[in-house]
């Protein structure tokens, strides 16, 4: 059935198929890096699956990438009998490529820390630290933002909120999220007894939080603004005519006199934002102007909505 489908797809969706799991697999390659190289000689745990496979190591020397999928494995078929087929088969290959990376760079690179005390290799330089742990978590941000780029998951705890967040509907997905990855966390404090540990491991999880939507959303920094002015149309004009940029007129009224107003709504990249801002004020210094961060815009001018909605 499923080479039936394959052959039934045309070259551009068989390109896009290739894609979409080259980016999954690219992510996975990177994530098992950080956690390999960077997270697991400092004993740290930023939750996940991996974060409890790092404490078995450090405790029964169980091997990363074996724990990883032991967990993993058990949590996706549970996720699917509790939650619905709404896994997929790209997040099969999330879980199956990350624990087979890990093991690889395990047999690879080892357990040593990348930056030591001189004279013992295994115990990471405590100046170096943080510095590791930043770069970690940045790392593992970059992989798992290529791993939901291509609409996956990465299993394990997502699971896990996921059945508990069907019971807790009032409780956001993100919020149960943070308190499952923080009972990991904890877990390690009292495994290893280290206040340090679960610092640096949150430390971990907002970088990776915050590199991850950079790479889903894009590093490209653009403005959309609501301008509000008596001039509307010669600040249109401008706009158009000297920026090569369009926008949109919402209706509007005052909230004092009830009057009706035009609102120009306009999306702009930041280069542009000081001459656009120049414009309206020789215009109208009186306008009322909210300039708001975009994180990525889509459409005519702007990134592909198209290749957005492929990738």
């Amino acid at each position: 059935m499923a080479l039936e489908k394959i052959k039934k797809l045309t070259d551009k969706q068989k390109t896009d198929v290739i894609k979409t799991y080259s980016l999954i697999i690219l992510g996975t390659f990177i994530m098992s890096i950080g956690f390999v190289v960077f997270i697991s000689p400092l004993k740290l745990a930023p939750g996940g699956v991996y974060g409890i496979a790092i404490i078995l190591h450090h405790v029964f020397n169980f091997p990363i990438g074996l724990s990883g999928i032991c967990l993993d494995l058990p949590l996706l078929i549970i996720g699917t009998l509790w939650l619905g087929p709404k896994f997929g088969a790209k997040t099969l290959v999330g879980v199956i490529t990350l624990p087979a990376f890990i093991s690889f760079w395990e047999k690879i690179y080892g357990y040593a820390p990348l930056i030591s005390v001189p004279g013992n290799p295994m115990t990471p330089d405590p100046s170096s630290v943080f510095i590791l742990a930043l770069f970690g978590g940045v790392i593992i941000g970059i992989g798992l933002g290529l791993v939901f780029k291509s609409r996956a998951t990465s299993g394990g705890t997502d699971i896990i909120a996921m059945i508990i967040g069907k019971y807790l509907k009032h409780i956001p997905l993100g919020t149960i999220l943070i308190f499952v990855d923080s009972t990991i966390v904890l877990i390690a404090l009292a495994t290893f007894k280290d206040w340090t540990i679960p610092l640096y491991s949150w430390l971990v999880i907002y970088v990776t939080g915050v590199v991850m939507d950079k790479v889903i959303g894009g590093f490209r920094s653009n403005k959309a603004l609501l301008i509000v002015s008596e001039k509307h149309d010669v600040i249109r004009k401008r706009i158009i005519e000297e920026m090569g940029r369009g926008g949109t007129y919402l209706k509007g009224e005052g909230m004092y006199n009830h009057d009706e107003k035009k609102i120009i709504f306009t999306s702009i990249s930041s280069k542009e934002l000081p001459n656009l801002i120049h414009h309206i004020h020789e215009i109208d210094s009186n306008a009322f102007v909210t300039i708001i961060d975009a994180s990525e815009i889509l459409g005519d001018g702007f990134s592909s909505l198209r290749e957005k909605a492929l990738n």
